[in-house]
């Protein structure tokens, strides 16, 4: 029996005597916040009521292209917009609304300078009023803005707001 205690004790004290190593704990990593959607900021940032709204012709030779692409874009289908887009773009290389709509696509890629380049182009060949005025500023101020440049996308903001026009009041 005494051997049996001094067995314990001894066990006791040398186990005391033992370093372990601390339990580590594992963080999982913070979850990424979601990616914005430039595309559903850039409308919420551009609807206006407007007494002026230029609109191009319509087109029989690119319309279903146009429709196909705006589908593809509201179905976040960005790869079959571009391509749609590309292809109405060889046929109308001008045509603003087609450049901001492709404008529109590259902000979706988080193509930033190509989304800009798109929007500046669709600016100098289209209006200088209306939805599309202020849908080609906000691709840009947003370009900007994701690209770190606060000055530059409030330069951008600014100039989207003397793309409405106010209505002649008549008496």
């Amino acid at each position: 029996m005494k051997r049996l205690t001094l067995l314990v004790c001894t066990g006791l004290l040398l186990s005391g005597c033992a370093t372990f190593q601390p339990v580590q704990t594992v963080q999982a990593p913070e979850p990424e916040p979601p990616a914005r959607d430039l595309i559903a900021e850039l409308y919420a940032m551009v609807e206006a009521e407007d007494a002026i709204v230029v609109e191009p012709l319509p087109d029989p030779e690119i319309e279903d292209l146009r429709a196909a692409a705006h589908e593809a874009l509201a179905l976040r289908d960005l790869e079959l917009a571009a391509r749609n887009l590309a292809q109405a773009l060889e046929i109308r290389p001008g045509r603003p609304d087609l450049l901001q709509l492709r404008a529109e696509v590259a902000l979706g890629q988080q193509l930033l300078d190509e989304a800009e380049q798109y929007a500046i182009a669709s600016f100098e060949n289209g209006p200088r009023l209306g939805p599309l005025c202020r849908r080609n500023w906000a691709a840009i101020q947003l370009a900007r803005e994701v690209r770190g440049n606060a000055a530059e996308a409030e330069t951008a903001r600014a100039q989207s707001q003397r793309c409405t026009a106010e209505p002649v009041i008549r008496m």
